[in-house]
């Protein structure tokens, strides 16, 4: 067996242990590639833009535990995060469904973005109850709430773009204003249609919401803080979230670390050491996502881009393939 037999075959069982963790499906298939790949109708995104280049890109571990922590200060949020979710009983479940929601967005056709949605939606409708404010008043909330709806938008997109500027080395195109102007479709089938479309206007949303006083930390906080800091996960996996956790908190500004009971991390450090780890992550499962192959494979199938580039068609050059 030659070396790069060997490393083909441990990458190859490193990528299925990694996706049957995420996706939860013993196969290391996970439940959202035939989604993805059906039919032969353009997405949301192509491959080219500023969601799919983010998305793809390993960053969005960070990104994603980032944008917990920050739903977190908003007592709706959280309130329905608590009562209506399984994140302490089973929290690896509870990921696998938002990857899911995430990469069908991503990824997947606009009929699939669509059902995605309407499950999403109807999950949301069980979601109700009451949160005590920071004035001590005790509103009811519904997970369809726009005010909520949009805290949990801006929160993660803020996120995920920081995550993305720190910790890969990829630039996105268009610069943050594309990333921040094009994720805006992605809640539109939820029913949120007034959404920052700059980085400007994410970061004036997230004022208001500091200004107007719904942020705020209590004992339910604290208690979520604690799981993310330390959910139960075997050593080895818990050795790498835990750098992954600090990176989050390395990016996230001091005010709101106060609320959450964090300590700040030096971003100078966590910034190299975080972008070599990820770069062995993505060695060690491959280089290669079946999810965006076979997303490209479906938008080759509707003319989007040219199969063997795979450039949007609009953008190739003078003498490619015909239109």
């Amino acid at each position: 067996m030659t070396a790069a037999t060997s490393s083909n075959r441990i990458q190859r069982y490193l990528a299925r242990r990694f996706v049957t963790l995420l996706s939860q499906d013993p196969t290391g298939v996970p439940p959202w590639l035939p989604i993805v790949a059906r039919g032969d109708e353009p997405g949301l995104f192509l491959p080219d833009d500023a969601p799919w280049v983010v998305h793809a890109d390993f960053a969005t571990f960070v990104g994603g535990v980032r944008a917990l922590l920050i739903q977190a200060l908003h007592p709706g949020s959280l309130a329905g995060v608590r009562e209506h979710s399984r994140y302490q009983a089973d929290p690896v479940g509870r990921l696998a469904g938002t990857i899911r929601w995430l990469t069908i967005t991503t990824f997947g056709s606009v009929e699939a973005v669509q059902a995605e949605a309407g499950r999403v939606n109807r999950l949301h409708q069980r979601v109700t109850g009451e949160y005590r404010t920071a004035r001590g008043e005790t509103p009811r909330y519904a997970a369809s709430d726009p005010d909520l709806l949009l805290w949990v938008h801006i929160a993660f997109t803020e996120s995920f773009l920081r995550a993305h500027q720190n910790y890969s080395r990829r630039p996105i195109p268009g610069g943050a204003d594309a990333y921040v102007r094009l994720w805006a479709k992605s809640v539109e089938p939820l029913g949120l249609h007034h959404v920052p479309l700059s980085e400007a206007a994410l970061r004036a949303e997230i004022q208001r919401f500091k200004e107007t006083g719904e942020l705020a930390a209590n004992a339910d906080t604290a208690e979520v803080v604690r799981f993310l800091r330390r959910p139960p996960l075997g050593f080895g996996v818990h050795v790498v979230y835990a750098a992954l956790f600090r990176a989050a908190v390395a990016t996230i500004p001091r005010e709101f670390l106060d609320l959450l009971g964090l300590k700040p991390q030096p971003l100078w450090l966590w910034r190299p050491v975080v972008r070599s780890l990820l770069i062995l992550m993505r060695w060690a499962v491959g280089p290669d996502s079946p999810v965006e192959e076979a997303a490209r494979d479906r938008l080759a199938r509707a003319k989007r881009i040219d199969p063997p580039t795979g450039a949007p068609i609009g953008s190739l050059p003078p003498g490619g393939p015909d239109r």
